[in-house]
């Protein structure tokens, strides 16, 4: 995971370098897919990653909004693009951390997951340049999540998988409390 939020930060710094200098920059999704089981640092990373952006003036404000269903998706019809859109301006500047992302894509004629999920798209696309969003889950639902929808399989082009903790890391962790 160290190797791979270096690269990503390596990319960002390279990229910033380059267009620094007058040279060209390709442009680059800076939206990510993080998998994994629950506790082994997802969201630590990405709050540590809104940091960086906003220290290499990638993000305006470098904060990170933590959603999951619940704070997307509503209950009645027309109502989920708007809790959506509210989270994305709170996000602006910032990364927008979808934890369970694969919840959203539950394909029931009565649910309005796909509704949130292409309000998203948008916000990516729109707001590119000021907007990071980062979804995370188990790593086969996440799979199968980004592969329903043609439009978040191209907007997503890093992949960073969480590994759970061997019992020597654990007891580092315990030690460095």
């Amino acid at each position: 995971v160290k190797n791979e939020v270096q690269s990503v930060i390596g990319l960002a710094k390279l990229q910033q370098i380059r267009e620094e200098r007058g040279l060209k920059v390709a442009a680059t999704s800076k939206h990510m897919v993080f998998t994994g089981n629950p506790g082994t640092g997802k969201t630590t990373v990405a709050r540590i990653l809104a940091g960086f952006f906003k220290e290499l003036g990638i993000l305006s404000k470098g904060h990170i909004v933590e959603v999951d269903r619940a704070d997307l998706v509503a209950e009645y019809i027309g109502q989920t693009a708007v809790k959506t859109q509210k989270k994305i301006k709170e996000a602006l500047g910032g990364i927008l951390f979808i934890d369970e992302a694969y919840t959203l894509n539950n394909k029931s004629e009565k649910d309005f997951g796909q509704e949130a999920i292409d309000t998203i798209l948008k916000a990516m696309e729109d707001h590119r340049d000021n907007l990071i969003v980062i979804v995370a889950g188990y790593s086969n639902l996440m799979d199968k999540f980004i592969e329903s929808n043609p439009g978040l399989k191209s907007r997503f082009n890093k992949y960073i998988n969480f590994p759970d903790y061997d019992q020597s890391e654990l007891i580092q962790i315990f030690e460095g409390l």
